[in-house]
């Protein structure tokens, strides 16, 4: 048996610095970095977003003190003449309009929901009137913030020879790893068709293959149905049949929406029974796994990663970052 020879370095290093070595080979803190990018990303967005809430609150509460200060009065004074009488009681028709809106799914006496759902209302109008308020001292107030949000992390991925939508010169490059037999993708194909309706020009959708054996047995055999789909120019066809029919996809399954979708069905059948996309099937889930991805849908936004079928407005979010970026 070799005798395996381990260094570590205890502290932090420098991009791209020796962390550790194995007989002699160097593992370095850019290995670790593109190995962990996208988590070690979320981790520093976190902090940030703390930070920020944190730095808000205290801004607000200094705005607060100095106004107290100068009108010779205590905060909890000031609040009451500027947020608390100036809050209008909750109606009983604001109670009753919230109660039966919600009545299915609450639980418990009438009478008590009421009485909560009054002092809820009652609380997010004082809640809303306190936001006013602090926007009207900002206004009048000198502010410079300075704390930074971290740098964007960008996964390097290929998208040479992947199927896509939208114009290929498109400034903004959405890539997705996806498993045909997953619910979570299927729900995301509206928020997708969305996209590319608002953004017609400027984004460009991407495939890639991520089919999770472990819960989806019959998705692999889909992605190389779908490839063999490719190879007649009707992936995006036989891609939308393979969500609607979701979960049926047994080889007999795959056959027929080649038919449906109009496929030369011998060239496609004869395509997938030779097993020649199993490689390329192969060689994307590698490339997730490497970059992290570990469920599905998983996006890619120029590079910058979002998981799960989050709503328009996350994704928009970001397209608009890019498009600014990009100008």
């Amino acid at each position: 048996m070799a005798v395996l020879s381990v260094v570590l370095i205890g502290q932090l290093a420098a991009h791209g610095e020796s962390l550790a070595t194995v007989n002699g080979h160097a593992i370095t803190s850019e290995e670790i970095e593109k190995a962990l990018g996208a988590q070690l990303s979320n981790l520093q967005e976190q902090i940030y977003k703390l930070k920020r809430q944190k730095l808000e609150e205290l801004i607000n509460a200094t705005l607060l003190t100095k106004e107290a200060r100068k009108r010779d009065m205590s905060v909890p004074a000031l609040l009451d003449a500027e947020v608390t009488s100036k809050v209008g009681l909750v109606t009983e028709q604001e109670v009753e309009k919230f109660y039966e809106q919600n009545k299915a799914r609450l639980q418990g006496d009438e009478a008590t929901l009421k009485r909560q759902i009054r002092e809820q209302l009652q609380n997010e109008k004082i809640t809303a009137r306190k936001q006013e308020y602090f926007q009207t001292l900002r206004s009048g107030a000198k502010i410079v913030v300075s704390l930074k949000p971290p740098p964007v992390f960008r996964a390097k991925l290929s998208v040479d020879g992947a199927p896509f939508k939208g114009p290929g010169t498109a400034p903004v490059t959405i890539v997705k790893f996806e498993d045909f037999q997953c619910p979570f993708c299927k729900q995301a194909q509206a928020t997708e068709a969305q996209l590319l309706s608002r953004y017609s020009t400027k984004i460009r959708l991407v495939h890639r293959d991520f089919p999770i054996d472990s819960i989806h047995p019959l998705a692999r055999k889909a992605h190389e149905a779908a490839r063999c789909a490719n190879e007649q120019g009707k992936f995006w066809e036989y891609h939308d049949t393979l969500y609607t029919n979701a979960p049926k996809a047994s080889v007999d399954d795959l056959k027929a929406y080649a038919k449906q979708v109009g496929l030369n069905v011998s060239a496609f059948e004869q395509c997938l029974a030779s097993g020649k996309y199993k490689g390329p099937v192969q060689k994307d889930v590698d490339e997730g796994s490497r970059l992290g991805v570990n469920g599905t849908p998983t996006f890619f936004i120029d590079g910058r990663v979002l998981s799960g079928a989050q709503p328009l407005e996350t994704f928009v979010g970001i397209v608009e970052d890019e498009l600014t970026r990009s100008h």
